[in-house]
């Protein structure tokens, strides 16, 4: 998925902490979306009632509507196949409300 230049959304469909035993993969279920959707400057969605995904599917649509681009061009221009890592930081200004960030973590260089 880091190769693929894509986000990634996902919605869990979880069952309540009180069901069934969990298997480690099932409860691990939401921390590896969460992580794999992070990686594309995506984001996940958990949802423990069926209810629940209209509503999702509400704020999924907000969030990519609301989008900003960044273009970002390295100082290192090796060609070296490698995965490079970004960050991005925001600054926050008094008066206004807290925002969020959602960004790739980071890009694959040209391997030529």
């Amino acid at each position: 998925m880091l190769e693929s230049d894509s986000q990634f959304y996902a919605i869990g469909i979880l069952e309540p902490l009180e069901g069934r035993g969990r298997t480690p993969e099932e409860a691990n279920g939401p921390e590896l979306l969460g992580g794999l959707a992070e990686q594309t400057g995506g984001r996940a969605f958990a949802a423990v009632n069926p209810a629940e995904l209209p509503d999702i599917a509400a704020k999924m649509g907000i969030e990519l509507r609301n989008e900003y681009v960044l273009y970002y061009s390295p100082k290192n221009l090796a060609h070296d196949g490698k995965y490079h890592r970004l960050q991005v930081k925001l600054v926050k200004k008094a008066g206004l409300p807290a925002l969020r960030t959602a960004f790739r973590t980071g890009y694959f260089a040209p391997a030529q």
